[in-house]
Formats: C-alpha cells, structure tokens, sequence
C-alpha cells in the first residue's frame, strides 16, 4: 500500500480522541506532582504506584514490572503472542483475537542534579535530583494517551490492541529498556514510538528524522599502574603521568584513523587522575571518558579498536592497563514506514507545518534497544514557548517545558494509534 493510500485511510477531520479540558488540567497537575518528586533510576517507586492507580481508576490492569519499578498496561484487546491470566469473572472467549500491539513508551526516572529553577510552584523538593531531561513530560503524555485510548476502546473505536510502556533507568547504562524488554514489555508488539522533548524545537510542533536521530553512547574506564619512582630518574621507572597524557591525547587520534570518519565515532575524556607530589612518579593514574558514534555499525566495531589503541599507547609506555568498557545504547535508527506514521499522525491533527526535519544529536538514548528488536522511531517533542529567547538545555538544573507539549505529545500517540490501525487493517 502507498503512503498516499495509507494517509486518506483516516481523514484527519475524523479522527477521535481529542484531549478533554478537564483531563488536560489533570494532566498537567500530575506531571507537576512527578516534577516535585523526581526519583532515579530503578528506585521510581512513587512515581510507578502514582500511574498504577491512576489506570487501575481508568478500568485497566497495569502490570508493575518484576524488576519493582517500572510498569505496561494493555489497552483494547490481547497482543499477539501474549495471553490474558484467566478470571473467574470473565469467560475465555471473551478477549478479541490476539493482534499485533503498537506499543507508546516514556521513560520515568529522573537526573542526579539540583534543580535551579525560580518562580514555580513545582519546583523539585528532593535534594540534588531533578527532572531536567523532560522524563515526566514523557511519562505524562503516555498517561495520557493511554486515557484517551482506553475510553476510545470502550466504545469501540480502537480496533488493534495498543501497549504502554512505562521504563525505568533510562539515564543508567546500558538503560532501563533491557530491563522491560527482559519482562516481555515487546512481546506482541509489532511497532513502538516514543518521544523526547526538545527545547530547540517550539511546543506545538514536532522533529522527524528518518534513519539514526541520536547516537551510540559508550562509558570507558582506564586504570594505568607501575612501579612509581622519582621524577628524577623516569627512564629507572614507568612514566605513568606521561603514559596516561600520551593515552588522553592519542587514542582518540588513533581510534579516528581506524575507521571512516563519516561514522562519527568519538573519545572524549571527562576525567584524568594521577599522583599526588610533585616530584613523585605514581603508581597508578585512572581516565574516564565517553565513545560517541553516530554510525550503527561502527559502534559495533568500537570496543576492539579503542582496546587495541589504549593497549598499544600503555605498551609503548610500559603501562599495565586495566579497560572496563561498558557497552551503553547504540544509535536510535528510526524506522522509515513508522516514521511516516508519525508524521502522518501529527499532520492529522495539527496540520503539516507542525512538522520539521530535526538532525541526527550526539545524545544516547536507550529506546534504541527496543528498536534493536522491533521497528519503531522516536520523535522530537517541542517543549520551548514560541517566542521565547535562549534554550534551557536538557540536563540543567533549569530546564523546564512549556507544558501545552503535553496536549500536543497525548495528540500525537493517539492519533498514530488510529491511523496505524486503520492503515492495518485496510
């Protein structure tokens, strides 16, 4: 079928599910209350009872993940490859046919920061941690989504089964998604989409990108040991400090001449520690850094060739080396066909000037695990106040978002949910 075909399936003045005022307000106080309460990565508690009761108040039966935090809820049918536990109050034939489920997932941890805003009422009363990467506007719009979806689904009007995921840990290596995707969070589904706020992007519209939108992230660690000495005498000895500047400054190099330079793959250090007097050679120095890479692929590669560099650097110095490379996300890839579904999606119902091409980032983003396994993508959510000058990046104790990308983010994910499945079922 042609996207032309698949676009008038569901003209977008009949789509249903536009967001009530009053669960608009709802809405809004809720993800207020998250952004008062932040809590990181596999500790979200709070936050994970809050969503249980509020779609158990909805009629749904959200499953809390057996990892303890974290939670997916199915609304509109059985997904295929899955089974509904029986009930003595409802008969076996009562579910539908068992149907691929789409699948909306947030993210639902928070940053180990300050939040340094001024000025508003839900400021975060959690000393040194802060929803400053927009994760409660993630987990608001699923929420709300979900809501709107469920009492489509009662009357009828959602015929594929849709599936919320709520994740935690995203900002841990190597990411809460292999925690839920390990409690079968993707058993069934056929396609999963997802968003992140954007505070370069205004709110009422979106970015779209086909193909990597973010990139690989690695964390590395390096610890170089000798004997110690005096700096006197370094040729009596291992010259660790050199060792370790000569490994800071030429594994990068290095690693970029091993491999296309159109793949993005990057070393860059965040941390060098070494000695402690000035006129003593130490016994070991420890470095840290990141492995950014924009290329599928040559993230693949990353690990063997910074091995064999920082190996070769430490040898050339007389340095035992000790690498702990710890795999993080590979690049998110997003699916072109469930890209357009976005699109399509956003076009519905805000027109397509609400729509902008968006460029790959050098952030990492765990969803990347769920598209290792199914097609999916993710799109950009704006969260900045048309008009406003400066951006609040994320991961600053000031960020916040313009909260109208709440109505835009619940806009999106249900009109994506209807017109995937007319699209399926045409």
């Amino acid at each position: 079928m042609s996207r032309e075909s698949e676009s008038e399936s569901v003209p977008p003045g009949d789509l249903p599910g536009a967001l009530p005022e009053e669960l608009r307000a709802e809405l809004v106080a809720f993800r207020r209350d998250l952004h008062m309460h932040p809590e990181l990565g596999h500790q979200e508690f709070r936050t994970t009872a809050a969503l249980k009761a509020r779609l158990e108040a909805a009629g749904l039966e959200p499953r809390v993940l057996r990892i303890g935090t974290g939670l997916i809820c199915d609304i509109g049918g059985t997904p295929a490859g899955t089974s509904r536990p029986a009930r003595a109050d409802r008969p076996a034939h009562a579910d539908r046919p068992a149907r691929p489920v789409l699948a909306l997932r947030a993210d639902i941890d928070a940053l180990p920061i300050p939040d340094t805003k001024t000025g508003v009422s839900y400021r975060s009363t959690v000393p040194d941690r802060a929803h400053a990467c927009g994760h409660d506007v993630h987990t608001t719009v699923v929420l709300g989504a979900g809501l709107v979806l469920a009492e489509l689904a009662k009357q009828g009007l959602l015929p594929h089964p849709v599936r919320l995921i709520f994740q935690p840990a995203e900002e841990v290596l190597p990411g809460g998604a292999t925690d839920a995707i390990e409690c079968g969070a993707l058993d069934g589904v056929g396609r999963i989409i997802g968003v992140h706020c954007d505070p370069r992007v205004d709110a009422g519209r979106i970015g779209l990108r086909h193909g990597p939108i973010t990139s690989a992230c690695d964390r590395l660690e390096v610890s170089l040991d000798g004997p110690g000495g005096h700096t006197a005498r370094p040729h009596l000895t291992t010259d660790l400090v050199t060792a370790a500047a000569k490994v800071v400054t030429e594994v990068p190099a290095l690693v970029a001449r091993r491999i296309d330079a159109r793949s993005g793959l990057a070393v860059t250090w965040g941390r060098i520690e070494a000695g402690h007097a000035c006129n003593v050679i130490p016994q070991h120095a420890e470095l840290s850094g990141t492995i950014r890479c924009l290329d599928l692929a040559a993230w693949r590669q990353a690990p063997d060739l910074v091995h064999a560099a920082i190996q070769e650097i430490a040898d050339l110095y007389r340095a035992k080396s000790e690498i702990n490379y710890v795999r993080g996300v590979p690049p998110v890839v997003n699916e072109p066909v469930v890209t357009d579904l976005l699109r399509d999606a956003m076009a519905a119902r805000r027109g397509h000037a609400s729509v902008e091409d968006t460029e790959q980032s050098l952030g990492g983003e765990d969803f990347s695990w769920y598209l290792e396994r199914v097609p999916g993508a993710m799109a950009r959510l704006g969260v900045r106040t048309p008009g406003e000058r400066g951006i609040r990046d994320l991961h600053q104790g000031d960020f916040d978002a313009d909260e109208h990308a709440i109505t835009v983010g619940v806009e999106l994910f249900t009109a994506a949910a209807l017109i995937d499945a007319a699209t399926r079922s045409a």
